[in-house]
This record gives structure tokens, C-alpha cells and sequence, in this order.
């Protein structure tokens, strides 16, 4: 069987990967066909997320063997079979691309095609620039010319009666907390 599979970024909206693998690959070898589809660098930690239907996390698998405890099942990339954990169509999985930030890809199996046998994973579809692999946010403040003098972060004086003024906030009117 051969498994087709879609990843897009929530940073650039125009980015588009389809890769179809053999299900009988590893993650391991689903990991080299997104890093030759995207050009980022193997150097780095990776790990994917089998996730539910509402993109919550449920299993990782990691490039190397973590230190877990004995109750847990440790999935690695170079041991797990992609159709050991991914048996349907629609099945969500998260590529974590940039550990210290914590950057996804979301990727969703789209199709499985029975009869269809594959020796090497394929990009079949390449649309858009992915997103910069890792963000510099030391750079970025520098970049953006902001004054970060003094008077930046407001007075250092402060009133605890403005501090009750301020009401209370709730996430639930939070546009984004239902896009995930």
C-alpha cells in the first residue's frame, strides 16, 4: 500500500508538500523524504505526533531512544513502521521541525492506495517556499529597530489600585481558540 500524505504550515499560507510513501516505510525514512522535500537541515532533533482528531498529541516518535519510564511505549523513527500506527484516511500527524520553538508542520494522511507498492518516497506536489527552519529572535528584535531603553516597559512605578482596574479576561472570546 502507499500512503499519501499532505503537510502544510500555519506560518506561510502558500506552503504545500504532498509526499506519497509506501506504507510499509518507517518514520525514519517518512522524516528524509520531508527534509528532502523542504531542504532543512538533518543536523537537527525532530519528532513526530500521532495526534487525534482536534490535533491532540497521543504518540511520539523520536529520532533517538528517550528515557522514559517502563510504563510508556518509546516509539523511534528507524523502528516504527508507518502502518504499525496509522491505519485510516484522514489520520492527523504533527512534524515537530523546530524543537526549541516548537514549530510544526500539520500533516494529514490523505489517501491510502491499495495495489500500489512504492521502493522510495515521493514529493508529488511542491508548492510554495517553506517556512526558515529556525527563528532568531535575538535578530528579529535587532532587526526591528525598536528602543529598548529604559522607559521601553513603562515606569517602574506602579499602583495596586491599577491593578484591580484592569478587569478580568477570558480565553474563551480568543478567535483562535477554536482553530486547533
Amino acid at each position: 500500500m502507499t500512503y499519501r500524505f499532505l503537510l502544510l504550515s500555519d506560518e506561510v499560507d502558500r506552503f504545500k508538500r504532498e509526499i506519497q510513501i509506501s506504507s510499509e516505510s518507517t518514520f525514519y525514512d517518512f522524516h528524509r523524504a520531508i527534509l528532502d522535500a523542504t531542504g532543512y537541515d538533518e543536523k537537527q532533533l525532530y519528532s513526530f505526533f500521532v495526534c487525534g482528531d482536534d490535533w491532540s498529541k497521543e504518540i511520539e516518535i523520536t529520532q533517538f531512544e528517550m528515557d522514559t519510564s517502563s510504563e510508556e511505549d518509546n516509539y523511534t523513527m528507524e523502528n516504527t513502521v508507518l502502518e504499525d500506527l496509522l491505519e485510516e484516511e484522514r489520520q492527523k500527524l504533527l512534524y515537530v521541525f523546530d524543537q526549541l520553538s516548537d514549530r510544526v508542520f500539520f500533516i494529514e494522511l490523505r489517501e491510502i492506495i491499495t495495489g500500489k507498492n512504492m521502493d522510495k518516497p515521493l514529493c508529488t506536489k511542491s508548492e510554495g517556499t517553506p517556512p526558515i527552519q529556525f527563528v532568531d529572535y535575538d535578530a528579529s528584535i535587532k532587526d526591528s529597530h525598536l528602543d529598548l531603553d529604559d522607559d521601553f516597559y513603562g515606569d517602574d512605578d506602579y499602583d495596586d489600585d491599577e491593578l484591580d482596574n484592569l478587569g478580568e479576561s477570558s480565553f474563551d472570546d480568543d478567535p483562535l481558540s477554536d482553530r486547533f
